[in-house]
């Protein structure tokens, strides 16, 4: 079976490409840097040409309202019009989990119109709400940043370790599609500032956080269940708790 994924080079996309290629499927990891462009559509036909599933990962480089709604809207369309002419059989899309409870996110107001998109398509569909991963932890640190300190929410969240994403997003690929949104998250639900905290800690990162309920995340004020998924969710096997004893700093960049 040839399965494309949209962002196959990244953090999830490479594991998510050799478990399948170690499954026997013919995979293309397909990003800008092979040729393959989901805004301007450059590649796409090509790349489509035979493939019975798409993998959309593709993640916008620009986190700004404007102009991440431009890049989910114009990548969406372009890409579910190439599949269509393709004659795709099944589109898997990686959201996140929280994303139709927090309108006041751009970020996640965005990925709410890709999914409208993906829905409208015609396209069997399975749409994948994920937790944040494990190796965001510094990220969201850095979103946090002013002056000195870091501020975070006290929200509580359920990361997941990438692993058991990539794992996850295997089992729905090679599935039927479902056409609607399913959740995946880790086992353990802890507050982001306690998650932060203990990675920081880990990493010899001595910078002071202070806990702000008022602290928005991505635009938007948290509560307890903003980023916490349903009863039902596929929960990971890898608990934060284990993880963070060997966590490493991000690589320089």
């Amino acid at each position: 079976m040839k399965i494309v994924v949209i962002g196959g080079t990244g953090l999830i996309g490479s594991k998510l490409v050799k478990r399948l290629q170690a499954k026997g499927h013919e995979v293309v990891a397909a990003s800008p840097a092979s040729g393959v462009n989901t805004v301007t559509g450059e590649g796409l036909a090509e790349t489509l040409t035979g493939a019975n599933v798409v993998v959309d990962l593709a993640n916008s480089p620009n986190f700004e309202d404007k102009a991440v709604m431009e890049f989910f809207e114009k990548s969406g369309r372009n890409l579910m019009a190439a599949e269509t002419a393709a004659g795709v059989k099944h589109h898997l899309a990686l959201s996140i989990v929280g994303t139709e409870r927090l309108p006041e996110s751009g970020y996640l107001r965005a990925k709410m119109a890709q999914e409208q998109i993906i829905k409208a398509s015609g396209i069997p569909y399975t749409i994948v709400h994920s937790t944040q991963f494990f190796e965001f932890m510094f990220g969201i640190a850095q979103s946090g940043v002013q002056g000195d300190k870091i501020h975070l929410s006290p929200g509580m969240m359920q990361p997941i370790f990438s692993d058991d994403v990539a794992d996850a997003l295997t089992d729905y690929v090679l599935g039927a599609p479902l056409n609607r949104t399913v959740e995946i998250a880790g086992p353990e639900k802890i507050r982001m500032a306690d998650a932060v905290g203990a990675y920081l800690r880990q990493i010899g990162d001595s910078r002071e956080i202070l806990v702000d309920s008022q602290t928005r995340y991505f635009g938007a004020v948290l509560n307890d269940s903003s980023l916490v998924p349903a009863a039902g969710a596929r929960l990971g096997k890898v608990a934060f708790s284990e993880w963070v004893k060997t966590a490493t700093p991000p690589p320089a960049r």
